[in-house]
């Protein structure tokens, strides 16, 4: 099962400052929470390294069409299954939405109970405001690629079904410490919820008598515990402070201004 995540915000720069600046992917990771790198192997081609949730992922990606201070659709050809489009539409003569429309396939059971949070869709919300943040306060773009893919081609928005050759493709997923963590903190809360129902089904089930004439076992307290709060991951273990594993570090981190410019396509 696939997902869609559709998110607008106005950026008040020029439509060309915004088109530009978006179009040096390389720098994506100044304002794009979670994601680690992206490397630019042609015009047309990307490879992208993130970490979203706990779950580390690469994928390769094809624009599929770009024209200059309008759009561009991507698609994934390998690793994680993804596709979407960016389009820039003027809001005066110093001022631009920026619309992102994206469809993925979230991968194994930390991925999908990431998916089920929404942390993805905060994950976008909070990319679009770090970078209206981030172009507002330098008011020009760090480059500019003027050039056009497939420009006569209307993609559309492209969804999971374009990225064919990433289905099946795990996208070398890998999980991070923190999702380790909780997942044995999960596993060790479980063992000890079935420790805590054996003792009570096996007191229920001794004669009355015998259950007078012999003192109740002590309770069990459970080694660790998991509990889910809105945004974070709470982890208690018994005699220790609890440990909170947030949904994704860099959600709400600074945007970088010390970006080198013209990293990426365009200088």
């Amino acid at each position: 099962m696939t997902t869609k995540v559709e998110k607008s915000m106005q950026v008040d720069v020029p439509v060309r400052t915004a088109y530009d600046q978006w179009t040096q992917f390389e720098e994506f990771p100044a304002f794009m929470g979670g994601v680690q790198q992206v490397q630019q192997l042609d015009d047309r081609h990307l490879h992208w390294v993130a970490e979203i949730g706990g779950v580390r992922r690469e994928w390769d990606a094809s624009i599929l069409e770009q024209v200059p201070d309008q759009k561009v659709a991507w698609a994934a050809t390998g690793g994680a299954t993804n596709a979407g489009a960016v389009w820039f539409e003027p809001a005066g003569p110093g001022s631009t939405i920026v619309h992102l429309e994206m469809e993925y396939e979230p991968e194994g059971l930390v991925e999908k109970a990431g998916d089920a949070l929404g942390l993805v869709d905060r994950q976008v919300r909070s990319d679009l405001e770090r970078f209206k943040a981030l172009v507002e306060s330098e008011g020009y773009a760090s480059g500019a690629w003027r050039g056009s893919i497939n420009p006569h081609l209307d993609v559309g928005v492209p969804g999971a079904d374009a990225a064919v050759g990433s289905h099946g493709d795990s996208g070398k997923a890998g999980v991070s410490g923190k999702a380790v963590a909780a997942g044995a903190a999960a596993a060790v809360a479980g063992v000890a919820a079935a420790a805590v129902a054996a003792s009570k089904a096996g007191t229920e089930e001794r004669p009355r008598e015998e259950t007078a004439q012999t003192p109740p076992p002590p309770p069990v307290v459970p080694a660790q515990a998991v509990v889910v709060e809105e945004d974070v991951l709470v982890v208690e273990e018994a005699g220790q402070p609890a440990v909170l594993i947030e949904e994704d570090v860099l959600l709400d981190g600074p945007v970088d201004p010390d970006v080198p410019p013209g990293a990426g396509r365009g200088v």
